[in-house]
């Protein structure tokens, strides 16, 4: 046993806290199930605080590879060229929330339009949707200064949207769902799956997603055993009884009671087969720009220089042959 674990690739990957975020689930499968291991390397996970800190751990070198935001990657990750960014996995459309409105309210607001003016909830202080609502209500020549947003805890923003005391919720899952199901809200606009942002926005894009240094960037045959993980721990996730996935991944990953309902809402999150286009990240950086500029000792690679994605595409091609 010994002589097999010294053979294995150790990579170190940052994870975007907190662990319960779905967008970075099918990390803490590979992790858990074993996937990392049966591919032949030994991924030693670090979580940070937020989607900042992922980033920030690139540019200091701490980390092989971090799962984190574009947009916090374009914000707080490496500046220079040699050390540049890259792309390697994608994970998400965007966080996984829905723009609900309470069936109370569906008379003052019926688009987005009618937002100003009226009172936006949060699960909390600068998560990261609410800059996919700055996107959003700028879509449509509207800012966030133009709305009152407040915050409420995941939980007590379920309650305030079922109560009428917000006239729309950027809420994530399972509790859209909940609400949804009940008939206590409809939605505005919904971020769920990547069909669903497609349709709200007009064009793909890309949110959470995996990457590297260039002038660090791990071999090409383990970026592809490290997607060869991550795609099984995504089948794992879709076909698993949840019970299972608890099992493996304890508590603190698996949160609480709410588990099972968390799972199934979100299977379908995931960008089919880790891929990211140009199309994609040229969209994203667009309306990452349209909300607020980005930092002017940001340098912006190309969306093509951005992605890394050959060893990932390798792995698809002999079944599209």
């Amino acid at each position: 046993m010994l002589g097999v674990i010294l053979l294995l690739q150790t990579l170190t990957l940052a994870i975007a806290g907190p662990a319960t975020s779905p967008e970075y689930l099918p990390l803490r499968v590979a992790e858990a199930d074993g996937h990392f291991v049966r591919e032949g390397l030994n991924v030693v996970v670090r979580t940070t605080r937020a989607e900042p800190g992922a980033a920030e751990a690139l540019v200091q070198g701490q980390a092989d590879l971090v799962a984190t935001s574009l947009e916090a990657m374009l914000r707080f990750g490496p500046r220079s060229a040699s050390q540049a960014p890259r792309l390697v996995f994608g994970l998400s459309a965007a966080p996984p929330v829905a723009l609900l409105v309470p069936t109370s309210q569906a008379e003052v607001v019926k688009t987005v339009t009618d937002l100003p003016g009226t009172r936006v909830g949060l699960s909390s202080p600068g998560a990261p949707e609410q800059a996919w609502l700055g996107w959003l209500l700028a879509r449509s020549g509207l800012t966030l200064a133009q709305v009152w947003v407040v915050s409420h805890g995941s939980r007590g923003l379920v309650t305030a949207v079922e109560g009428g005391d917000v006239h729309a919720g950027l809420v994530p899952e399972p509790f859209a769902s909940r609400l949804l199901n009940d008939g206590r809200a409809r939605v505005l606009v919904d971020l769920r799956t990547p069909e669903a942002v497609r349709q709200a926005l007009g064009g793909p894009t890309v949110n959470a997603a995996v990457f590297v240094r260039a002038d660090r960037r791990p071999r090409d045959r383990d970026l592809a055993a490290f997607a060869r993980a991550v795609l099984s721990a995504e089948q794992r996730l879709a076909t698993a009884p949840p019970e299972e996935l608890v099992e493996k991944l304890g508590k603190r990953v698996a949160g609480g009671d709410d588990f099972a309902a968390r799972i199934e809402t979100t299977r379908s999150m995931y960008l089919a087969g880790g891929l990211v286009s140009v199309e994609q990240v040229k969209q994203t950086i667009a309306l990452i720009r349209s909300h607020q500029p980005l930092p002017a000792t940001s340098r912006v690679p190309s969306p093509d220089e951005l992605l890394h994605v050959e060893p990932l595409r390798r792995l698809s091609a002999p079944a599209a042959r």
